[in-house]
């Protein structure tokens, strides 16, 4: 066998290249649009193929340099918490909560069930904790985040195995979520409840609308090339700020001989950032201005966003997908497992927890979609909804909020919890 290891600008460049492919490839295959792939996942898979054919015929075994995938990794989870706003839950009101308390409960259901097939089968109990919350409603960037957590606790491949997981759920939870749905509207919902209300949105609601964080309500801002570089000067600057300020965090965690992923102190530094921010004012131009106003959220997910896409198209390229094989029938029972266990409860119980009405039947739909896959899938579920039967604010308000601003501060926590539990 002979190796090729490849420095970490070189290992970077390959990622961008998979990540420009992916792009490519995502404007030119209908499969990965109606499936809300993400580029880095289409063009990363391409070359994971090439580095298995070289090892399976030619005896050559590429290695990657993962020292700037990790830096990658950390500024997104960053960019995670400066999302967390919890005043947006009092604004949200019920349904928020509802949902919120929800996920709590796939999440804890999402890790119980495959950590109890592992028992039955005889593996590995990692491998149910890598098949978890890690890579369903985690996705791509937990799964590629907690790798190095998992290969430390001896799970050889995680990375591997989290991401084949990832992909799994991704394409699980968009064929899951709109048929769940249309059984809903079907066998559950009067014609009375399909026809739209003639009350206005909550306030409450309404409120949410305009917040940063739903991209429905993010105003356009025109400026200059100068503003827009100060600007992205800026988000870079505090996310880096924040993350140099949270190792420091995380080795101190680290102390207490509890488990935590490498991100995790950025992460509950930027929320707190962000939510005491508006308790503190400072003087400009004579007046007194909140902190918060400093926090371009706007732009610090943009670049959060870059570097997940980087961070993405390097760990896709890392894939050793060689080392399935042994765990083939383990995968595929677990992942079967999931996407059933979804749909049961999305039907069973989250439904009648919602309120049993259309707004209900939408969000499921959505639930399946960032339950399974990420945010962008459970759009797409209710868009398909709402496309064949009619609009309905309340789920497109509710389900960005949580995807992008709770689900990975949730999901981290209770990851955490039970892998200091094995």
């Amino acid at each position: 066998m002979v190796g090729i290891e490849l420095d970490m600008i070189q290992s970077a460049g390959i990622g961008a290249l998979a990540l420009i492919a992916g792009m490519i490839l995502t404007r030119k295959v209908a499969f990965l649009q109606k499936f809300c792939v993400p580029s880095p996942v289409s063009g990363g898979i391409i070359f994971s193929l090439l580095t298995l054919a070289l090892y399976g015929w030619c005896d050559i075994e590429v290695s990657f340099d993962g020292t700037l995938k990790d830096v990658f990794m950390l500024a997104f989870f960053t960019s995670v918490g400066f999302q967390s706003d919890l005043k947006v839950i009092k604004q949200g009101g019920k349904p928020l909560v509802i949902m919120l308390t929800l996920l709590v409960v796939i999440i804890a259901l999402q890790n119980l069930m495959p950590m109890g097939i592992t028992r039955l089968l005889g593996v590995d109990p990692l491998i149910g904790m890598a098949t978890g919350s890690i890579s369903m409603t985690g996705g791509h960037g937990t799964a590629g985040g907690f790798a190095s957590v998992l290969e430390g606790m001896g799970l050889h491949g995680a990375g591997t195995i989290g991401m084949a997981a990832a992909t799994f759920g991704l394409i699980a939870g968009s064929m899951l979520g709109g048929p769940l749905a249309e059984r809903i509207v079907r066998k559950k919902l009067t014609h009375e409840q399909m026809q739209a209300p003639d009350e206005e949105i909550d306030p409450a609601m309404a409120g949410i609308e305009s917040d940063e964080a739903s991209p429905t309500g993010r105003t356009k801002r025109i400026s200059t090339n100068e503003q827009e570089f100060q600007q992205y000067a800026k988000a870079s600057y505090c996310i880096l700020l924040v993350m140099g300020a949270g190792t420091l965090l995380s080795w101190l965690l680290a102390k207490t001989g509890i488990t935590f992923p490498t991100y995790f102190g950025a992460l509950i530094l930027a929320a707190i950032a962000r939510n005491t921010a508006g308790f503190v004012s400072y003087k400009k131009n004579g007046k007194w201005v909140k902190a918060d106003r400093l926090l371009d959220m706007d732009r610090i997910i943009s670049v959060g966003n870059i570097c997940l896409s980087l961070f993405l198209g390097m760990a896709m390229i890392s894939l050793k997908l060689w080392e399935l094989q042994s765990l083939a029938l383990p995968l595929i029972v677990i992942l079967v497992a999931q996407v059933v266990m979804m749909a049961l409860f999305a039907y069973f119980a989250a439904f009648p927890l919602l309120g049993r009405d259309y707004d209900a039947a939408v969000l499921c739909a959505g639930m399946c979609g960032f339950g399974l896959g990420a945010t962008p899938n459970a759009m797409a579920n209710m868009s398909a909804v709402c496309y064949k039967y009619r609009y309905t604010v309340k789920p497109f308000l509710i389900v960005p909020i949580i995807g992008a601003m709770f689900a990975d501060l949730i999901n981290t926590a209770m990851i955490t919890l039970f892998l200091n539990m094995i």
